[in-house]
């Protein structure tokens, strides 16, 4: 039996006022502590299964009970499950990929009923449904395409959910490709089971100060503006030193909570983390301080005693305070700010309507050079590429996944989505890391354009180009600045309060 009733017991609401309370404490790392016990292959359920730390959860669940408790015991407020790599993507490398469910559901239950043991009326403890980054990126590694990346994370979410967890937290994220598709998988299972639980995400920006793929914690932000998201964080990859610039970038951007779960610092050459409790509690002390963070915990190479430390550390502090101004901002690789570029400029070579150099690339399948035509134009200037392939005699869908696989590749400027198709707009929007522009929606035909493209925006995240055009049969269009105004404002009142 699957025991859905606890995984709506946290609502989002009672999330945000819990964060407004206090700093809330994440636990610590699930493999540093199952690495410590130094288990064989009879615990993993055979030699073939070893290391498959999320297969414990059925063949030794008193272990993993025994390390949620030793961090509840520290002070967590949130217990993460032992879930972190319960996909089938990562799960086929030990041949378990046919019992993605039966893991998620077990490895939730044990944390739930670990929880409970520690809940008092004054203070409840909580579930987060770990969910790791897999093995793959779309952008990066390549090897899956997006919608098999969607179900995956479907497939957890919803054991997950089914197990009991509080919130989700897709984590660890190395692409925000990966993470749209994460998002997207994991509302069909919370849409399919009638629950709405709070959605963490937390991003590992590399010593170089980017995601694996590319992007900064400002693109990120940008890219991930419409999910809805309860927190934006980081964790993992550095420790926390490293992480306190992109951390204040979150900060001053978002009007979610945000989180910080650092490494136990760089590993040595010999793999070990050499920051003590008490020098990770202080650094994040820091963090604390300039009231840069609601949520707070520790990442690999942490134990309980870095989780007592940290609790220890967060009672002196007050929570940050979200921010209410929104910056309105795009993103490829790169991080664009609307307010501070003006005039924005768009590179319109890459369009088979406005350029017969580009046309003929296309229509001869020269994808390679074609896309060099996109890479002259942000040498040339360009802050965003207007990318088209709307000729009649080709396949548009065909046409923009193939170029955008190029493209992607060679520019880190946002990109315009120009096509009148919904089916070319959403495998580009599968293809673009940021968040893009669609070009264009108007009220030609009353709301339809609307109703088509919004859904859109919401699922993958995009900005949208109006058209002051409407229906009316003796001047659709606006030409007057009287006719342009009273488009504009019904297109926006449209656009922001029924859609």
């Amino acid at each position: 039996m699957s025991d859905s009733s606890h995984s709506s017991r946290l609502s989002v609401q009672d999330f945000k006022a819990l964060i407004a309370e206090r700093i809330v404490v994440f636990d610590g790392a699930m493999g540093t502590q199952v690495l410590a016990l130094d288990l064989q292959g009879a615990d993993f359920g055979g030699e073939q299964f070893e290391g498959c730390n999320e297969y414990l959860a059925l063949t030794r669940p008193e272990i993993i009970t025994e390390i949620h408790t030793g961090f509840l015991e520290a002070g967590a407020d949130f217990i993460e499950t032992d879930t972190f790599g319960a996909t089938a993507i990562v799960l086929a490398e030990f041949g378990l990929e046919g019992r993605v469910l039966e893991i998620n559901r077990a490895a939730a239950r044990l944390a739930r009923e670990a929880a409970a043991r520690f809940s008092t009326p004054e203070r409840t403890r909580f579930v987060a449904g770990s969910m790791g980054p897999t093995t793959k990126t779309i952008s990066v590694t390549g090897g899956i395409t997006f919608d098999e990346m969607a179900a995956a994370y479907e497939l957890q979410a919803q054991g997950l959910l089914e197990g009991g967890v509080d919130i989700l937290i897709i984590e660890t994220c190395q692409d925000t490709l990966n993470v749209k598709a994460a998002l997207i998988g994991t509302r069909r299972a919370m849409a399919r089971l009638g629950v709405e639980p709070p959605i963490m995400i937390s991003a590992t920006i590399e010593p170089m100060g980017t995601m694996l793929a590319g992007q900064s914690a400002e693109a990120l932000h940008a890219a991930l503006e419409h999910a809805g998201l309860v927190s934006l964080g980081l964790n993992c990859a550095t420790g926390p030193e490293p992480m306190l610039d992109h951390i204040r970038a979150l900060s001053e951007l978002s009007p979610g909570a945000i989180s910080c779960m650092p490494n136990a610092g760089l590993p040595d050459e010999d793999g070990l983390y050499h920051e003590t409790p008490e020098s990770l509690s202080m650094k994040l002390a820091r963090f604390c301080e300039q009231g840069l963070i609601n949520l707070v915990g520790s990442c690999c190479g942490s134990t309980p005693a870095h989780t007592r430390a940290i609790a220890d550390m967060a009672r002196s502090f007050k929570p940050r305070q979200p921010r209410t101004a929104i910056i309105p901002a795009i993103s490829g690789i790169d991080y664009l700010d609307l307010e501070q570029t003006r005039p924005v400029i768009v590179g319109e070579r890459t369009n088979v309507i406005g350029s017969r150099l580009f046309k003929r690339l296309i229509t001869e399948e020269k994808f390679e050079e074609a896309s060099e035509v996109g890479r002259h134009q942000v040498r040339g200037g360009a802050h965003m590429i207007d990318v088209c392939m709307a000729n009649p005699d080709r396949d548009e869908v065909e046409d923009m996944i193939r170029f955008l696989e190029h493209l992607t590749r060679k520019v880190r400027v946002p990109l315009m989505i120009d096509s009148t198709s919904d089916e070319v707009i959403e495998e580009a929007l599968k293809r673009c890391q940021g968040k893009s522009v669609i070009n264009s929606i108007n009220l030609e035909d009353g709301e339809e354009r609307f109703q088509q493209v919004c859904p859109l925006v919401h699922r993958y995240g995009a900005a949208v180009v109006v058209g002051c055009i409407d229906e009316d049969p003796d001047q659709g269009m606006g030409v007057t600045r009287r006719r342009k105004l009273e488009i504009a404002v019904r297109s926006f009142d449209l656009l922001t309060t029924k859609y």
